[in-house]
């Protein structure tokens, strides 16, 4: 299912000057929480082989970002596994290649809206369920579901494999204001400007879903909040949520740091 990506479309003009060294600190506590994510993923069966893919903006950069190599399943990934990619496909720093998918999706996300300093993509089992169902995924019926109302956006329009710029562009342009895209018949892509936001956007989204799965499996009505409750529910939420990501990632990689210390290196 995965593809490698192909020679690079272009060479890299450097932004200019005074921008963060590539072998850094800045840059590599980047890589350490993007990697922290990838493994604390693995552990919650978010990823699915070797086909998801999680990328940020190189810190101090409009033009870099960093990306898991292709073939390497989640579970492998450490910090200096990570590659450093531009938005021709030239890898700038590290070893490998990433996957097709990944650079086309990724790429063009990062290079159209530039808010989306972080974007993280799996075809994880209970959303990806969802956005296999007629109608809206979320019913916005359980407390969870409410961090994201007014949040999603639905690109209702599977195309098949991105494997150029075309679908990824389209996949850009059918996220509006959205932080999640649920992606029909595909999977879902979270978009946030730190890595904490993202990965607790991440794993909410997947603990909401799997409610609602299980919600709907009793075959009894599911009864949505009402909206306006919804809406109060969802600004209480976001009022504390950049911080309470920062805390979600500081102790998964406290976990980590005692289990698998090696996901730094």
């Amino acid at each position: 299912m995965a593809h490698a990506l192909g020679a690079p479309a272009g060479e890299r003009i450097p932004d200019g000057l005074n921008q963060p060294d590539l072998a850094g600190p800045e840059v590599r506590r980047a890589k350490e929480e993007l990697a922290a994510c990838f493994r604390m993923a693995a552990r919650h069966g978010l990823e699915e082989g070797i086909c998801n893919h999680f990328s940020a903006m190189v810190p101090g950069y409009d033009d870099l970002f960093i990306v898991n190599p292709y073939g390497y399943a989640f579970a492998e990934l450490t910090a200096s596994k990570l590659l450093i990619c531009d938005f021709h496909g030239n890898v700038v720093a590290g070893d490998g290649q990433p996957e097709a998918t990944a650079f086309y999706i990724h790429a063009r996300l990062h290079k159209r809206l530039p808010r989306a300093r972080v974007a993280f993509h799996t075809h994880m089992p209970y959303a990806t369920a969802l956005s296999m169902t007629e109608g809206d995924p979320l019913i916005f019926a359980g407390q969870t579901a409410l961090k994201f109302y007014g949040r999603t956006a639905f690109d209702r329009n599977y195309n098949g494999l991105a494997l150029d710029e075309r679908e990824g562009d389209r996949i850009a342009d059918s996220v509006g204001d959205a932080d999640i895209v649920f992606m029909k018949n595909h999977g879902v892509m979270v978009l946030a400007p730190t890595i904490a936001e993202a990965w607790d956007d991440l794993y909410y989204l997947e603990r909401a879903a799997e409610v609602q799965v299980l919600a709907l499996s009793t075959g009894r009505p599911v009864l949505p909040v009402d909206p306006a409750i919804a809406e109060a529910a969802y600004r209480q939420m976001r009022e504390g949520d950049p911080e309470s990501a920062r805390l979600h990632l500081a102790a998964v990689r406290r976990r980590l740091d005692r289990e698998e210390p090696d996901y730094a290196a």
